[in-house]
């Protein structure tokens, strides 16, 4: 669960819709893998988006652990990436006892993590004692096109454009663009419209987030013809 810690201001001074990526703000922060037992290491970047460049993925520039605080030295930057290193059964014991969780529970650490361009932070849990893997977006239909096989989407103006992938109801789904108007932005089964008067040119993209913590993204430039 990513908590952004932002207000998304539209053009005309309205909030922006959820489905927007044309604004300053911070989409989502993976960890990968989101669970991870002892001895492993996850490393963590977000998905931030902008007003008037295309959406990108990064790493924060800055994080700090903020619960539980005896599991503060699993975080680390020892390169460009920040990680998270699963500790002994020994901590792992500890910080249950601090946190009242039973013996064998996944231990949540909770991190801050901020972004000096944006001027913005978020929180991110990464579970520590037991390992998971993000969520695969597979398969992904744009239009009736394999949305995975296309480097690019060009779709039609002026028409709804179906979208779909698979995935059940436990699972959070955000279809996102920065090009026309999205439909059912937060189910499986979606459709964009681009009308004449919108930019014809911009960024699609799918985030996809499971009951584990788990948090899994893909973009493609759109054009409109």
């Amino acid at each position: 669960m990513v908590a952004a810690l932002a207000v998304l201001a539209g053009c005309s001074g309205d909030v922006a819709p959820d489905w927007q990526l044309a604004h300053d703000r911070v989409i989502a922060v993976r960890a990968a893998p989101p669970r991870i037992a002892s001895g492993e290491v996850a490393t963590i970047d977000a998905l931030l988006g902008h007003d008037g460049r295309p959406p990108d993925d990064v790493d924060p520039d800055t994080a700090e652990v903020v619960s539980p605080a005896s599991l503060a030295g699993a975080l680390a930057r020892p390169s460009a990436r920040w990680t998270v290193t699963a500790p002994d059964d020994g901590p792992l014991a500890a910080a249950r006892a601090e946190l009242g969780l039973d013996a064998g529970a996944p231990v949540p650490l909770q991190l801050r993590v901020g972004f000096t361009r944006l001027g913005q932070t978020a929180l991110k849990i990464v579970w520590l004692g037991q390992h998971t893997d993000n969520p695969v977006i597979d398969p992904v239909t744009i239009g009736g096109m394999d949305g995975l096989a296309q480097a690019q989407l060009t779709v039609p103006a002026g028409v709804d454009v179906p979208l779909a992938v698979s995935f059940d109801a436990t699972y959070n789904i955000n279809w996102l663009t920065s090009c026309g108007t999205m439909h059912d932005f937060d189910l499986a089964m979606a459709h964009l419209r681009i009308e004449p008067e919108d930019p014809h040119a911009g960024t699609l993209a799918i985030v996809v987030r499971d009951a584990l913590g788990g948090v899994a993204w893909h973009l493609w430039p759109i054009a409109a013809q």
